[in-house]
């Protein structure tokens, strides 16, 4: 036999990492725990290394902080000694408090070995051990968030320095005098020694909380210490500002404790939580600021500024309600209440802040959870600059809360992230080429320095002349100029330069000359007085098309020129559009009213063409454009910060877009994007780079307005650490796997050998992504090079990948040994490290092929085998025919089971339990529960206060009954991007409750907003009604609800409790897995368990007990399963029992224990024991033929043991990881000998699909008793419900209308407003109707039925196939029949005479009058004006929009004020 072998290379997957280095920066052994800095060193404690450095981060000493501790018992009294690197250590001294005594020359070392242990080490070699102690100094939990640092007390004369800490929690198992706050002494000069803290008599300097806090700052300004807290208060915490003045003693100076509280920020303002603070030097008075964080997790944070100055107010004992000295006694004294000063800065997640004083200026630090270090400036109106990124790290590492100036040169800021510590130039202003470019970059740092003719520090410009930003951010160019009619006819162009003069001169020389492009403009105006010059014209010199005129200023030695057109004010004439405002701004001219007009004032304009300002005037101006641009969605709407190509926008109306805007914080550096591929409803663009966080993103349109509201995420760059395999053969496609971060922003990967070649990956995530390798030609050696990654632009090093040779196969031997052929395949050795998933092998034999299986690799050859055993071909012969015998056997039960089925279902379920009106309506009207659907409910017991109306619910009740409000404000609200889907259900579901006395009204509502909907261009009328898109969608799914709750409760409603009941019934009668809750008995394939094992039916006696003699009842016979568990059991006698006497047993499931009578013995029956059967890790629940219970047992039911041993489990399903642990009647994928191989018989799911059709047939009349009772017509005279016949006229009203004839589009309306939006609600969920619960398996069959519902009212005939999907062909002979009522029932509708208006009305006031008083209507009216709040400004531009009164304006506003002067809110 010849055996001819192919040998094909297949694709396989590999990783590989990143490095970064910067200048001014230090990488630590550890995370960074602690930072210190002085003029000269920089201190940084980690878990384990203390360091030395020096101001440029250059590393001086490193101390480790292992060691040995001998003794320790009790705690605190053991001996620690340090260890050289090495060196056996058995503890670490983690220090908690870092704190340089520089006057001293000593650095304070403090934490914890076993107990508090502090040291004093050499400020210049900090391996010199000046003094050691056990003793608690601050902290002893690591990362806690606690405080350390020194205060001076002035007494008798002289000045004591001594160490203050604030402690987050006590440490139970160490003894110590520390409370949560203290001072402690510094030296052993003081009295008490040093760390005493006492001062000679017998009180101690502490201040103590019983609750663990959260200091974050604090720090001492003159003779003030100020201590900043988050304070646990109820579900939220609230920011404490502790003052003390230092004086006399230790004791004296925390006796002087008084209080404020921080409340921030807006309307919530107990809600804020200090997450970092930094004081603004200077003053009086005392500036703070702070960033918070308003969600708790940092998502949300705000930057504000705080005046702490300290209140020492009263004459009488202050008790904080929070701090306390040794009495702690009442009554308590009421903390000061602080209000922000200012609200400067929002963004996501900022985590530090530290703040400089510079000139006027404040220049704010702020440091981020993404890595990022952003500098922004505030002038002394608290006006702020846009913020710069000044540093950016490229993963997303969390800036430390604390950060450091560098105190020598004040040009660095010291920055910890992670393990790493960056010295961050504050600016740099070299980068600025020229004047302009140095005052654009808005720094005040930086300034033009006329003796370097160079953008500068201030200090580096010596006595010169230094040009910087103006003391406020009034104007965004340097230069400005207006255009004004005097009253003489003269007209005057006044020209100002917006500087700030700083160095020892003052400039000199200032002159403006002013030119046009033939002669001089003019002479006359008056000497120029810096910053401004002014230049008399007259009107003739203004030609109708514009004048071009040359500003030159000159100021001292420097000439700056600015070129201006100059129009004449009055002939800016037209329809007010953006162009035109831009114009008339760009000319000097004054824009109001939507008017060019000449400019007044000091007012300066100085729009440009590419921006607008934050307060732009052209901002109300339209486009000109009927129908604005829309932004729908951006592909991909998250990248790296270095941008994405090729990037995607979808939306409408996009024909007129000439680029797209990136807009940055407060629009200060918008970046445009050029389009293309622009088919209307998409466009392509590049996503320019920027810096981390959220953008927005508009499209800017020929006339320079800019529409649309969409957003980009900015986040870290792509890194990676590791490919694998990292080689690859030279004729490439190799499949090499790239493991990193932020790997999905990744477009391309390159190879060094061939740049020009880019690579797609294949499948890409954060983690890792793929690719196949490129070819690489003529190489008959190794090679090694480099793979990168391509984002954006950027080209980012990854890694080394190595070439080798393709693999060489040379020869292969067969074997035969029996049945089974071995083949060995000889290769060369190479390098490769090749899998076996990378290799398939084929054997060719004449012409026929076999697929060869690879049993090992080797350096030099494959290993293969190719069986052909008679003795595996006679088992698998054997097995077969058992296969064949058992499905067999499993269809002729299945045909069994179809032709004995029969309907034999208890009908005796008792009372109905119908839920009463307003727990129906509010399950439909809030489907998801929660405190919004109980707050809106009128119950016994609730606190009244909740169900007053107060006059500003009464005056937004007397709002919404104007028709024009309420539909302009649902409009308004609908137009907003951020008023969601949600929003919309909520919004419909309160408007409801609002108007539910008054439903009539409520009515003519929906149908303006109906007629809306339909009138709108986008909506396809097929498709109206068919989701809940809109408000008005819910608000008719909720009408109906309301209109046909009497006839579901007195018709539809029993019909659907007989069908839930009978399948409920008919899926007990077979096997159920306790685990999955699949059943041999469903409607749906998904819940089919074609796994059961075979089982018999058995009739148990079962007896109860009563007393406590243990005498029980009569038996009661319970029908179950040999394959029932322990707790199927009691659930099947609980329920017999229920069904036998009319009401449920009086324990519940799980407070009951049953026990089995087995030859004059009693077993105990548990669903898991120690007989329990057990697969690898996972339990078989015990069953009764587990427990070999037989036919006719008797079984006893008592309860449980009143005195249950410690930590029950009272049920193995309490077990959240139950279904891992457990299995019933579905074997576990375990492999294991000891299976019963009964339980291994194959099973077939095809086999048992006739259980569908068995369970089908059992309710079959139930399900046919439902659908006709909510299709027939109810008598008497079989008249149509007055809902469905008033809103189907309606409907036909609308299309008559709307001029459509299509009599399908009709049916479609219909359909999709009754059956699909009500009834299908109803048939899915029957707990919105009866007091039940719905389990997973029951809503599965009850989608099936809601299918067959639905079908029967479509009007397409599908065609269905062996491949159709099982719920469609269960049903699928009823459907036609279906179809025909469904039919007759429309046509009886519309045939039937129309209902009047008066009569209809009618019925709506009784439907309000029976449900009157059962829904709070206040606390519906308070949830209501949330959205009136949120979207306030909208709702007042759509009433402008819509001509409403001013009296209906004024009403809104009157509103508004009522909810605003509420002191407090009880829905908040």
């Amino acid at each position: 036999m010849r055996l001819l072998l192919l040998v094909w290379l297949v694709a396989f997957n590999r990783d590989r990492g990143r490095c970064r280095g910067d200048a001014n920066n230090f990488t630590f052994d550890g995370d960074v725990r602690h930072i210190a800095v002085t003029n000269s060193s920089v201190y940084v404690a980690t878990a384990e290394t203390l360091y030395h450095l020096s101001r440029g981060l250059n590393l001086v000493q490193s101390l480790s902080q292992k060691g040995t501790l001998e003794g320790g018992k009790p705690p605190g009294e053991g001996r620690f000694q340090k260890v050289s690197p090495g060196d056996t250590s058995n503890k670490t001294f983690t220090v908690n408090t870092l704190v340089p005594f520089v006057k001293d020359g000593i650095l304070i070392t403090c934490g914890v070995t076993d107990c508090g242990y502090c040291e004093l080490l050499d400020l210049r070699n900090i391996s010199k051990l000046m003094y050691k102690e056990n003793m608690q100094v601050g902290s002893l939990q690591p990362g806690s968030r606690s405080l350390g640092f020194l205060v001076d007390v002035e007494t008798s004369g002289r000045t004591e320095t001594y160490i203050f800490t604030a402690i987050q929690e006590k440490t139970p198992k160490c003894i110590s005098t520390s409370e949560a706050v203290n001072l402690q002494n510094t030296n052993e000069r003081q009295t008490g020694n040093i760390f005493s803290f006492s001062d000679g008599d017998s009180d101690i300097a502490v201040i103590k909380h019983d609750a663990a806090l959260d200091f974050v700052d604090g720090f001492q300004i003159g003779s003030d210490v100020y201590l900043f807290s988050n304070i646990p208060s109820g579900p939220r915490s609230k920011v404490r500002l502790v003052w003390l003045e230092s004086k006399v003693n230790k004791v004296q100076t925390l006796r002087s404790l008084r209080g404020g509280t921080l409340d921030c920020c807006g309307p919530d303002a107990a809600a804020g939580r200090l997450l970092a603070s930094s004081v603004i030097p200077g003053g009086p008075p005392v500036l703070w600021t702070g960033v918070f964080s308003l969600d708790g997790d940092q998502a949300s944070t705000v930057l504000v500024v705080f005046d702490i100055s300290p209140v020492w107010i009263g004459t009488g004992v202050y008790r904080d309600p929070d701090f306390c000295g040794s009495d702690c006694k009442e009554p308590l004294s009421q903390p000061t209440s602080l209000r922000p000063t200012a609200v400067l800065f929002s963004h996501s997640n900022m985590t530090s802040v530290l703040a400089v004083k510079l000139r006027t200026w404040t220049v704010l630090f702020i440091g981020t959870g993404d890595g990022q270090l952003i500098k922004l400036a505030v002038d002394k109106s608290y006006q702020t600059a846009c913020p710069r990124v000044v540093y950016r790290a490229d993963g997303d590492r969390q800036v430390f809360p604390k950060m450091h100036l560098d105190q020598v040169d004040r040009k660095h800021v010291y920055v910890a992230l992670r393990n790493q510590l960056q010295r961050v130039p504050v600016s740099q202003c070299r980068t600025h080429k020229d004047l302009e470019a140095c005052w654009s970059a808005q720094d005040p740092y930086c300034g033009w320095c006329e003796l370097h003719g160079s953008c500068t520090f201030e200090d580096e410009c010596g006595d010169s002349v230094w040009l910087s930003v103006p003391d406020d951010f009034s104007q965004r160019k340097m230069f400005s100029y207006r255009v004004q009619r005097r009253n003489d006819g003269q007209i005057a162009l006044t020209f100002k330069i917006h500087v700030s003069v700083g160095g020892a001169k003052s400039p000199t020389n200032f002159a403006c000359h002013f030119a046009t492009s033939v002669d001089e403009l003019c002479a006359t105006g008056g000497p120029a007085q810096f910053p401004q010059c002014t230049c008399l014209l007259n009107s003739r010199t203004l030609p109708d098309e514009g004048l071009g005129v040359t500003a030159k200023i000159r100021l001292g030695k420097m000439q700056l020129k600015e070129q201006l057109k100059i129009n004449n004010c009055s002939n800016i004439r037209g329809a007010p559009t953006f162009s035109l405002c831009q114009q008339c701004i760009t000319s000097g001219c004054g824009w109001s009213n939507n008017v060019c007009s000449w400019a007044s004032g000091e007012a300066v304009n100085t729009v440009t063409s590419h921006f607008l300002p934050q307060d732009s005037v052209c901002k109300v101006s339209e486009s000109g454009l009927d129908a604005k641009p829309q932004i729908s969605s951006i592909t991909p709407s998250a990248v790296s910060f270095y941008g994405r190509n090729h990037a995607v926008m979808t939306g409408r109306d996009l024909h007129h877009v000439t680029k797209v805007q990136i807009q940055t914080y407060f629009n200060c550096h918008p970046k445009d994007s050029p389009v293309w591929n622009n088919t209307g409803v998409s466009l392509t663009f590049h996503i320019p780079s920027g810096d981390k966080g959220l953008v927005k993103v508009c499209v800017v349109l020929r006339d320079g307005s800019c529409h649309g509201n969409a957003s980009i995420t900015y986040r870290s760059s792509p890194s990676c650490t590791m490919i694998t395999p990292n080689s690859t053969w030279a004729s490439g496609k190799r499949n090499i796997t790239v493991l990193g971060s932020d790997l999905d922003f990744v477009e391309g990967i390159v190879h060094s050998h061939a740049l020009n070649i880019v690579r797609y990956p294949t499948n890409t995530n954060p983690g890792n992504l793929s690719y196949e390798s490129l070819l690489m030609e003529n190489m008959k050696t190794s090679k090694t090079g480099t793979l990168s990654l391509k984002v954006a632009n950027q080209t980012l090093t990854c890694s080394s990948i190595t070439y080798h040779p393709d693999p060489e196969f040379t020869s292969f031997t067969s074997t035969r040994t029996g049945d089974v052929l071995s083949v060995t395949i000889q290769k060369k050795a190479d390098k490769l490290e090749m899998t076996t998933e990378e290799l398939s092998v084929w054997g060719f034999q004449g012409d026929k092929k076999y697929n060869c299986i690879i049993e090992k690799i080797e350096t030099t050859g494959l290993f293969i085998y190719r069986s052909q055993q008679k003795k595996l071909t006679d088992q698998m012969n054997r097995h077969i025919e058992d296969l064949e015998l058992a499905v067999r056997n499993d269809i002729r039960q299945g045909f069994v089971d179809l032709q004995t089925e029969n309907a034999e279902l208890m009908e005796n379920v008792g009372a109905i339990p119908f839920l009463d009106y307003k727990h129906f309506a509010s399950r439909i009207f809030f489907p998801e529960g929660g405190a919004l659907m109980t707050s809106c409910l009128k119950d016994i017991g609730q606190d009244r206060v909740k169900v007053q109306s107060d006059e500003s619910s009464q005056a937004l009740s007397r709002l919404i009954q104007d028709k024009l409000f309420l539909t302009s404000m649902v409009h308004a609200l609908e137009e907003q991007k951020s008023f969601t889907v949600k929003d919309k259900c909520v919004l419909a579901s309160v408007l409801t409750l609002c108007l539910h006395g008054d439903l009539f009204y409520l009515t003519e509502v929906m149908e303006d907003l109906l007629q809306a909907l339909m009138q709108q261009p986008s909506n396809s009328p097929k498709l109206l009604l068919r989701r809940t898109q809109s408000t008005v969608e819910k608000l008719l799914t909720n009408w109906m609800s309301v209109c046909l709750y009497g006839f579901l409760r007195e018709s539809v409603g029993q019909h659907l409790f007989l069908l839930v009941s009978a399948l409920t019934q008919h899926i007990a009668k077979g096997p159920v897995d306790s685990v999955t809750e699949k059943s041999l008995y469903t409607l749906s394939e998904d819940w089919l368990l074609w796994q059961a094992p075979d089982f018999t039916s058995q009739k148990l006696k079962v007896s109860f007990a009563v007393g406590s003699d243990g005498e029980v009842s009569e038996p009661l016979e319970v029908n179950a399963l040999s394959c029932d568990t322990v707790e199927q059991l009691k659930e099947k006698i609980l329920s017999t029992f229920k069904a036998k006497f009319g009401f449920p047993y009086n324990a519940a499931l799980r407070d009951v224990r049953i026990e089995c009578e087995k030859g004059g013995t009693v077993v105990p029956l548990e669903e898991v024991d120690a007989s329990s059967k057990v697969l690898g890790d996972v339990t078989m629940l015990n069953t009764l033929k587990h427990y070999e219970v037989p036919d006719g047992a008797s079984i006893k039911l008592l309860s449980k043991n009143p005195h249950p041993p410690l930590n029950p489990q009272t049920s193995l399903k309490d077990d959240q990881d139950f279904s891992v642990k457990y299995f019933h009647l579905i074997d576990p994928d375990v492999e294991d000998e000891r299976t019963n191989p009964e339980r291994k018989k194959l099973k077939l799911k095809e086999v048992h699909l006739t259980k569908l059709l068995s369970t089908k047939v059992a309710v079959h009349s139930y399900v046919e008793n439902l659908f006709r009772s909510i299709w027939g017509t109810p008598p008497p005279h079989s008249r149509a419900l007055h809902a469905v016949k008033y809103f189907f006229d309606f409907l036909d009203a609308q299309a008559e209308n709307m001029k459509i004839t299509d009599p399908d589009v009709l049916h479609i309306w219909k359909t999709n407003s009754l059956p699909l939006r009500f009834w299908i609600n109803i048939l899915k969920n029957p707990q919105f109707v009866f007091d039940m619960e719905k389990t997973p398996h029951l809503d599965g069959c009850l989608n099936v039925i809601a299918q067959a519902f639905m079908d029967s009212f479509s009007l397409s005939d599908t065609q269905l196939g062996k491949h159709a999907p099982t719920n469609k062909l269960l049903y699928a002979k009823d459907i036609p029949k279906f179809k025909q009522e469904v039919k007759a029932y429309y046509k009886l509708i519309r045939d039937q005479p129309p209902i009047s208006s008066s009569e209809f009305r009618d019925f709506l006031l009784d439907e309000s009058k029976k449900h009157d008083n059962e829904f709070n209507e206040p606390a519906a009216l308070r949830e209501l004006y949330k959205f009136v709040q949120r979207y306030f400004t909208e709702i007042q531009q759509k009433l402008d929009q819509n001509g409403a009164p001013s009296e209906l304006k004024e009403q809104l506003q009157h509103v508004k004020n009522l909810f605003d002067g509420l002191k407090s809110c009880s829905w908040d």
